[in-house]
């Protein structure tokens, strides 16, 4: 999959369903219930909905080590754009229900050697998601990156 298009959510839908994955600053990993309020999103996490898989990870940037959970979103609403303000990030507000905590390490160390950003290994399409613009953010990903992240539950 080329890192910079995303195929459409209908076409998604067709093949079974998106997965996202989200990376933003986590208090308590333990938490049974997230929240996550007005997130950023980028390829394709705006089309973030009720009852889609997602794998959270807790940002380094505010002292989080990576994966930590995966979860299914129990409530996602769109946040409306400012008016006048040309260009904006769309921003997503959701919940999650986490269904199962992760047993190995995965964060930025881990991925910040693949970075040949068209090599098709979803290791390199997480790294490219998530650090390459550090941003915390909501992203859809390929059915090959969540499978490669189910490896780590």
């Amino acid at each position: 999959m080329v890192l910079d298009e995303q195929p459409s959510r209908e076409a998604m839908a067709r093949q079974g369903g998106m997965m996202f994955a989200i990376k933003a600053e986590v208090s308590d990993p333990s938490m049974k219930t997230f929240a996550f309020s007005a997130q950023k999103t980028m390829y394709g996490g705006k089309h973030i909905a009720k009852a889609d898989t997602i794998f959270i990870f807790a940002s380094e940037n505010e002292g989080g080590p990576g994966l930590i959970a995966s979860g299914v979103v129990t409530s996602a609403k769109a946040i409306a754009k400012k008016p006048g303000v040309a260009r904006q990030t769309p921003r997503v507000s959701i919940t999650i229900r986490r269904t199962a905590l992760a047993k190995r390490r995965l964060g930025r160390n881990e991925l910040k050697l693949f970075s040949d950003w068209n090599d098709g290994r979803p290791e390199t399409e997480l790294n490219f998601k998530f650090y390459r613009q550090a941003t915390n953010k909501i992203v859809g990903i390929s059915d090959e990156a969540a499978a490669f992240l189910r490896g780590f539950f």
